[in-house]
C-alpha cells in the first residue's frame, strides 16, 4: 500500500505540535471592545438582544473600562445614547454630550486604554438616519460639516481616535481637515470604508436607539453583492487620510477582508457586529452549540481573512479565555 512522503497528520499529532505550527493567532492586542453609555448615575441596564452588554451611565462606564484595561485589552468604542434627539443631531458635538462626558471621565482615570469614538449622527437624529435630512432624502453635503464638527469635540473632550460610521461621501478629507486646522493632526481616523448595509445590524439599532424611523440606509450603505465597490470605497478613504480601514460587518464579508488586507497596506479592522454575535449568544444558550468554541473560531476566522483588528462584543470574553 502506497503512503504518500508528507503526512499532514504528522504535525496535528498532539497540542504541543499544533501550536509549534499555528497558522493564525489571535491576541487580546487585537481587540476593541464597544460600549454604550447614557445619561444618569449608576444605570447599568441589559440590552435584551445583546446579552451581558449593557446601556452604562459614565460612572459605571469607568469601572467598566477598568476591567476592560486590568484584562488588557488596548480599547474602547463608545456609542453615545443622547437625552433628546432632533432633527441635526446637535448632541453629536455638544461639548457637555454623553460621548464627551465619557472620554474625559475614562481619559481621567485610565490614560493608557485607548478611546475610539464612533462618528455619526444616527443615534441623535429624531428620524434615526445618518444625516441631514432634505426634501425626504440624506443631503450628503449639508451633513460632512456636522460629523466634522463631531469629531472634533470627540478630540477636544480627550479621544484617541475618531471612526466615521456614516458612509457619508467625502467625510474622511472633511474630518481630517478639521483637525489638522485645529490642532489635532495626532488624532487617527478608523473609517468605517465598507459598510455595508446588512440585516446583521438589528440589535445594535435597538441597543442605540437607532432604528430608522422611515426607509432604510441602503442609499449610502453598501449593497452586499458589491465587491470591487468595496475597493474603490477603501481606497477613496485612504487617499482622503484614514489611518486604519474597516469592513463592516464581518463574518459574511471575509472575502472582503481578505480583498483588502492584499490591496491596501494600512491596518485592516473588522467590526464583528451585534447580530453575529446575538447569533451565537442564543444557539449557545440553546444547547446547539459550544458557545466558547464557536466564538474562538469565528475570531480566528476573521483573522485569518487579513484583520489586524477586530471590534467585537466577545472582546472581554476572549481576553479571559486568553490569558488563562
Amino acid at each position: 500500500m502506497y503512503y504518500p512522503a508528507y503526512r499532514p497528520r504528522r504535525m496535528r499529532e498532539t497540542e504541543t505540535l499544533r501550536r509549534m505550527v499555528r497558522e493564525t493567532r489571535l491576541s487580546v492586542d487585537n481587540l476593541i471592545y464597544p460600549l454604550f453609555v447614557v445619561h444618569g448615575k449608576k444605570v447599568k441596564k441589559e440590552i435584551p438582544s445583546m446579552p451581558a452588554n449593557y446601556h452604562m451611565s459614565v460612572d459605571i462606564l469607568v469601572e467598566e473600562a477598568s476591567q476592560v484595561a486590568e484584562l488588557g485589552i488596548p480599547a474602547i468604542m463608545l456609542f453615545g445614547i443622547p437625552r433628546k434627539k432632533d432633527e441635526v443631531g446637535s448632541e453629536a458635538y455638544l461639548d457637555k454630550g454623553i460621548v464627551q462626558q465619557a472620554v474625559r471621565a475614562i481619559k481621567k482615570q485610565l490614560p493608557g486604554l485607548a478611546v475610539i469614538t464612533d462618528v455619526c449622527l444616527c443615534e441623535y437624529t429624531e428620524h434615526g438616519h445618518c444625516g441631514v435630512i432634505t426634501d425626504g432624502r440624506i443631503d450628503n453635503d449639508a451633513t460632512l460639516p456636522l460629523l466634522a464638527q463631531t469629531a472634533l469635540s470627540h478630540a477636544e473632550a480627550g479621544a484617541d481616535m475618531v471612526a466615521p460610521s456614516d458612509m457619508m461621501d467625502g467625510r474622511v478629507a472633511v474630518i481630517r481637515d478639521k483637525l489638522d486646522r485645529d490642532g489635532y493632526t495626532h488624532i487617527p481616523i478608523m473609517s468605517y470604508a465598507a459598510k455595508y448595509a446588512s440585516s446583521f445590524y438589528g440589535p445594535f439599532r435597538q441597543a442605540a436607539l437607532s432604528t430608522p424611523a422611515f426607509g432604510d440606509r441602503r442609499s449610502h450603505q453598501m449593497d452586499p453583492a458589491n465587491a470591487l465597490e468595496a475597493i474603490r470605497e477603501v481606497g477613496m478613504d485612504v487617499d482622503e487620510g484614514a489611518d486604519v480601514v474597516m469592513v463592516k460587518p464581518a463574518l459574511s464579508y471575509l472575502d472582503i477582508i481578505h480583498r483588502i488586507r492584499q490591496e491596501y497596506d494600512l491596518p485592516v479592522a473588522a467590526y464583528s457586529v451585534s447580530g453575529e454575535y446575538s447569533m451565537i449568544k442564543a444557539a449557545a444558550a440553546a444547547g446547539w452549540i459550544d458557545g466558547e468554541k464557536v466564538m474562538l473560531e469565528v475570531m480566528l476566522s476573521i483573522k485569518r481573512a487579513g484583520a489586524d483588528i477586530i471590534l467585537t462584543y466577545f472582546a472581554k470574553d476572549i481576553a479571559k479565555l486568553l490569558g488563562k
